[in-house]
């Protein structure tokens, strides 16, 4: 692919970045809350509609950073778009890819402040990828990449179930229902992308949980979020396994 369209991939990713700040804050509250309606600083109400979703990273009242840095959400988006369209090209899966990143981000953001997956942007996550998937398997002309996606998909949810009603697991629902959304795009690009969507995660936060734990920022019951991991893990394996 050329360096053209590698640079305009991660334009439109840096686009994508700018918009997850304000999702990340509205949905970044405790379980059964309400979304944010507004501004807790000064209290200034978001637009109804799409606007009060997509609006800018600050509160228009008062200034006040609303979610995420702004900077950190582009340059990841960014980057991840980039890296995927020079590694798939013209793939026809690559839109389903560039999908799970721009509505995993807002998602891993989320659970880094809330210890939560939110069910709507999971919900959303699992219509775009198997959308984006089923138009690939079009394009492609086989839907044998389809087929595998729906069978990794329950592999990898019966795998994190397992996992979670381990006695003392810290894994919660919201992860088991991440890892049956993963597993759809880790299927299409084959098995060992499956394989490495499971176990990469555990590797990141591995290292992790020991530093907080060395340096007394965290307990042996403290819980950790692991969404972030596992959408880490699954960006390193679309790229390692392209199919």
């Amino acid at each position: 692919m050329s360096a053209v369209t590698v640079s305009v991939a991660a334009l439109l990713g840096a686009a994508a970045g700018v918009l997850v700040p304000r999702t990340a804050y509205r949905l970044g509250v405790a379980a059964g809350t309400p979304a944010r309606a507004g501004c807790e600083h000064c209290g200034r109400t978001f637009r109804a509609g799409p606007g009060g979703w997509l609006g800018p990273a600050t509160c228009r009242g008062c200034r006040a950073r609303l979610g995420p840095p702004t900077t950190v959400t582009v340059t990841v988006a960014g980057l991840a778009y980039g890296l995927l369209a020079l590694r798939f090209g013209a793939d026809p899966v690559l839109p389903a890819l560039l999908a799970a990143v721009a509505i995993g981000l807002p998602l891993a953001c989320v659970d880094l402040a809330r210890l939560r997956l939110p069910d709507p942007l999971v919900a959303t996550l699992a219509l775009t990828t198997a959308a984006g998937l089923a138009l690939a398997a079009a394009g492609s002309g086989t839907a044998a990449p389809l087929w595998r996606a729906g069978a990794a998909a329950v592999v990898c949810a019966g795998a994190y179930l397992l996992l979670a009603l381990l006695p003392g697991s810290r894994l919660g629902f919201g992860d088991v229902k991440l890892a049956a959304v993963l597993g759809l795009p880790l299927g299409w690009l084959g098995w060992p992308a499956v394989l490495t969507g499971l176990l990469l995660p555990h590797l990141l936060i591995g290292p992790v949980a020991l530093v907080l734990l060395l340096t007394r920022r965290a307990g042996r019951r403290t819980a950790l979020p692991l969404g972030p991991a596992m959408l880490a893990g699954a960006l390193a394996a679309f790229l390692l396994h392209p199919g």
